[in-house]
């Protein structure tokens, strides 16, 4: 392995059984919180994914607020709140960190990026985004903004879902934007549906289910799965879905 890849900022996260108030309420309640184990992360690139509500975004998000980052994202210097959603979990994290430490580090949640976005602008730092202010742009150029003018070398990045705003061509970019980073030192944790996103190289892929938490190659993944047999057989797969529909007829 090349030696920029060699060192984490995070290797592993578990959950300490002391500090869970209660097992049988949220979030530690769910199959991949209960039996998380020690996770461990990839130097590079590591991938949350699996069904929704199987707890990918709520870990995701615990380990960004356990390593200093705001719960609706942006960096550690954002400390603004709009409404507080975010789950207890990060209280029950024990983290591990390396012997680096981040230069800089981000939390990018897209269902709040339209709140981080509007603190960007009153704290006017929109010259770190590129300069253009973000809500004049659309939801992917704004998010293309942030990938390319805000993360920078040596960053420890938080990415929740960054596909929900980006094309397919986008996507593909963000793999580059992803190599290119990674390169320089920096270390990604992304929960993601994208069988694109997912199919980056060399990474840690672990799937999220009511089982649990475990690692899978890409091809496991229900997102490749399921979209190689949509694209192989679409035909058959849209008659299956709408057999019985009488929106259809």
């Amino acid at each position: 392995m090349n030696s920029v890849f060699a060192e984490h900022f995070l290797d592993w996260v578990e959950v300490r059984p002391e500090a869970v108030p209660s097992p049988a309420g949220y979030p530690y309640s769910l199959p991949a919180v209960r039996g998380l184990g020690r996770l461990k992360f990839h130097p590079s690139v590591t991938f949350f994914t699996g069904e929704n509500g199987t707890g990918k975004s709520t870990l995701l998000e615990a380990v960004a607020v356990a390593s200093g980052l705001n719960p609706e994202g942006g960096s550690r210097n954002f400390r603004f709140s709009t409404r507080a959603s975010h789950s207890p979990l990060h209280s029950a994290l024990r983290v591990a960190r390396g012997i680096r430490r981040p230069r800089t580090d981000y939390f990018l949640r897209a269902e709040t990026f339209y709140n981080v976005s509007t603190e960007i602008e009153q704290l006017g730092v929109g010259g770190h985004y590129g300069g253009a202010p973000l809500h004049g742009q659309s939801h992917g150029e704004s998010f293309w903004s942030l990938f390319t003018h805000r993360f920078s070398a040596d960053g420890l990045y938080f990415l929740d879902e960054p596909e929900s705003a980006l094309s397919a061509s986008r996507q593909l970019a963000l793999l580059a934007r992803l190599r290119d980073l990674t390169e320089r030192r920096c270390q990604f944790i992304i929960a993601t549906h994208s069988p694109i996103l997912l199919g980056y190289p060399d990474a840690a892929i672990h799937r999220f289910s009511e089982d649990g938490v475990e690692r899978v190659t890409y091809e496991e993944t229900d997102a490749y799965r399921v979209t190689r047999r949509f694209l192989e057989n679409r035909a058959g797969m849209l008659a299956t879905l709408f057999e019985g529909d009488d929106s259809t007829k």
